[in-house]
């Protein structure tokens, strides 16, 4: 494999001529830059990007931290990200956090160790300290993590007025509401406080229960909504997340409950797989592209130093008019 040094022997100018020309680092006349790419071409030098890179005190690679990749919103959000930041040259190193684990740390610790420029998370299994503890670029999806780290996240107040707004419109007087972990400060769970003063400021009977902590498994799902609609036949209308509603919707038909005659069921998220089944998930839905879109950006934003970042952005939601409604 050839060297530097090969590629500077047969252009036939110094070493750190070679360096300033490949890295762009310094001036090196038109003709002589010229010579040398025609000599690195030739011997098919590939420059090291990693010790260039430590030099640089940049690697061009983000740090994406999840709960878990298989979520349908994650999975999404995932893609854009990574689309995004090729776009902008960067790659993109994911983690998932997958229940409790120490992946989030791990990948703080990188950050610290210049392995990767930024991280952008939205998981929730690392205590908020941690992230205070660093001063580099952070971006945080749907958890505040203090005044100095950007938060993006969707208007999930909103989100949960047009839900309940929709259940209430459909004459719904029993109503129960399913979501994540109420003990994180994530502006997700407004949606739950809206829904909920909604539905008692109309005198509706309205249940809510909290998922477990960082719980994201269709499996774990499953049981707790077969054991929820086992315990409360009464129910006349759900609202949780998409993936949660379509369990609903599935149990409901084992049970030979119709949807939405006997029961309506709201999603949330509002993913692709809603519009694959017959009728259509009703649903909320984010804006996962931009989403994702605002948080390449403002990560970016940060590690260029020059421009003004908005600490907290914050998207409209929309509404998905299904048949489970």
């Amino acid at each position: 494999m050839a060297s530097i040094k090969d590629v500077a022997k047969r252009a036939n100018v110094g070493v750190g001529t070679v360096s300033r020309a490949l890295n762009h680092t310094g001036y090196v006349s038109l003709d002589t830059r010229l010579k040398i790419e025609k000599a690195a071409q030739e011997l098919g030098y590939t420059p090291n990007e990693l010790a260039r890179n430590l030099f640089r005190k940049k690697t061009n690679i983000i740090g994406v931290v999840i709960p878990d990749l298989k979520h349908p919103f994650f999975s999404h959000f995932i893609k854009q990200v990574e689309m995004e930041l090729y776009e902008k040259g960067y790659k993109t190193m994911v983690c998932n956090t997958v229940g409790i684990s120490n992946r989030e740390k791990d990948y703080i610790d990188m950050l610290r160790r210049n392995i990767v420029d930024g991280i952008i998370t939205g998981a929730h299994s690392l205590d908020i300290q941690e992230y205070l503890s660093i001063d580099k670029p952070i971006v945080s999806l749907d958890r505040y993590l203090g005044d100095k780290i950007p938060l993006i996240h969707s208007d999930h107040r909103h989100g949960g007025r047009l839900a309940a707004e929709a259940l209430l419109k459909s004459g719904c007087k029993n109503v129960a509401q399913l979501g994540g972990s109420f003990m994180v400060d994530s502006p997700s769970n407004h949606r739950h406080v809206e829904f909920s003063k909604i539905m008692k400021e109309h005198k509706v009977k309205v249940q809510t229960v909290e998922f477990g902590w960082n719980m994201f498994e269709y499996e774990y799902f499953e049981d707790v909504m077969r054991k929820f609609m086992d315990e409360h036949p009464d129910v006349d209308g759900i609202f949780t997340s998409d993936l949660a509603a379509l369990i609903c919707v599935s149990i409901a038909k084992e049970k030979g409950i119709k949807v939405p005659e006997d029961l309506k069921i709201i999603g949330y998220d509002g993913e692709d797989f809603t519009r694959l089944i017959y009728p259509n998930l009703t649903a909320i839905t984010q804006d996962t592209d931009e989403l994702a879109k605002r948080c390449v950006t403002t990560l970016l934003d940060m590690l260029d130093g020059e421009k003004k970042i908005d600490y907290h952005q914050v998207l409209e939601v929309g509404f998905q008019q299904g048949g489970t409604i």
